[in-house]
């Protein structure tokens, strides 16, 4: 009878591999704390989102794998969860700052600020520690849509700023410095300034996820964010329709240009249900899923019309709340599994690149 060591459960889970990260778990560092007493094994799972889509499937084929060890009668498995961090520095003072995502679109008007609001709410129902930041200063609506009119309290002695928080999730916003019917008539300058602090002069703390809603186009708050607060990758939202698709192209050659990895493709407003259960393509089909393929990017997901989702934006509920059962919130979930899987990914191949400075 062979004796069981941690060598022989190391070899054993280095035949799994971990979907996102298309490494096994051995050489992604998410085996630990390997115990073997006599019969017995025990182990730490390592999952790098919280809300895994293939949690279930990696515990059982972790069991699987070890159990089938001669010598091994018993398998004692704990799982944790750690969000990869891009290695990136960005906010302010003891902000930490894990992972940003920045969700953009060429164009207004197809649902930007609803994924992000909804990709926000989503995650922060995960367990993560999410913040949202409304780079969109010319049409700042996350205040409205998450159910929010101003900050908890006046700046600090040194200008800083609470973030209001709503769903677990904290947010800044434009619109919770200017009157409602204030329009932002700003320059590149102020443009600059404005998302410098946003990111600089806010306590946002320790974050697993900060969400950038930014403005549609490829501006100067574009080129100011990725001057100011390296992105570890970009979500790109559009519609099926060939206007929108043109546009959402511009979005990410933007990224391209701005070496921003991008995490994916979502197309919304897919369709609408009617009530006989016959689906109505109000917008075209397939366009965002044709564009992801045609640029060598990951489609991941799609999003179908309902009304819901504008009343739950104007009453401040997003649909992942309101209706957490329909079809919108289970796909807009189910997009912010992949959101966070890419962005670990993401992040640990940005980790792999950076280079270490030595001073002597």
């Amino acid at each position: 009878m062979t004796d069981v060591t941690q060598e022989l459960v190391l070899d054993a889970l280095s035949a799994i591999q971990e979907p996102a990260l298309k490494k096994d778990l051995v050489a992604a560092n998410l085996v630990r704390d390997i115990k073997v007493d006599g019969d017995k094994v025990s182990l730490t799972l390592v999952l790098v989102t919280p809300d895994h889509p293939h949690k279930y499937e990696l515990e059982k084929a972790v069991r699987d794998a070890v159990t089938a060890l001669e010598g091994v009668k018993d398998v004692e498995l704990a799982v944790i969860v750690e969000v990869p961090s891009d290695g990136k520095t960005r906010g302010g003072g003891s902000a930490q700052v894990r992972n940003s995502i920045a969700v953009a679109s060429g164009k207004g008007g197809v649902g930007k600020s609803t994924v992000a609001v909804n990709l926000a709410v989503s995650l922060a129902q995960a367990g993560a520690k999410v913040g949202l930041l409304d780079a969109d200063v010319y049409g700042p609506n996350i205040p409205i849509m998450m159910g929010v009119e101003r900050l908890p309290q006046p700046p600090g002695p040194e200008g800083q700023l609470t973030p209001a928080e709503a769903y677990g999730v904290k947010l800044i916003s434009i619109g919770f410095l200017v009157k409602p019917e204030q329009p932002m008539i700003w320059r590149g300058p102020m443009l600059h300034t404005a998302i410098r602090q946003f990111l600089e002069d806010v306590v946002w703390g320790d974050l697993d996820y900060l969400i950038i809603d930014l403005p549609p186009g490829t501006g100067d708050v574009q080129l100011s964010l990725a001057q100011t607060a390296p992105v570890t990758g970009g979500v790109i939202v559009t519609l099926p329709q060939q206007v929108s698709l043109e546009d959402a192209r511009r979005g990410l050659e933007m990224f391209n240009q701005l070496n921003v990895d991008i995490l994916g493709v979502v197309e919304n407003m897919s369709y609408l249900e009617l009530p006989d259960g016959q689906k109505m393509d109000v917008f075209g089909s397939g366009g965002g899923e044709r564009m992801a393929e045609e640029t060598n990017t990951e489609f991941i997901g799609l999003i179908p019309m309902d009304p819901a989702v504008r009343e739950g934006g104007d009453e401040g509920r997003p649909i992942v709340i309101s209706q957490p059962d329909s079809p919108v919130a289970k796909s807009l979930k189910e997009i912010s599994q992949q959101v966070a899987l890419k962005a670990a990914a993401a992040a640990i191949e940005q980790q792999s690149q950076a280079i270490p400075i030595t001073i002597k």
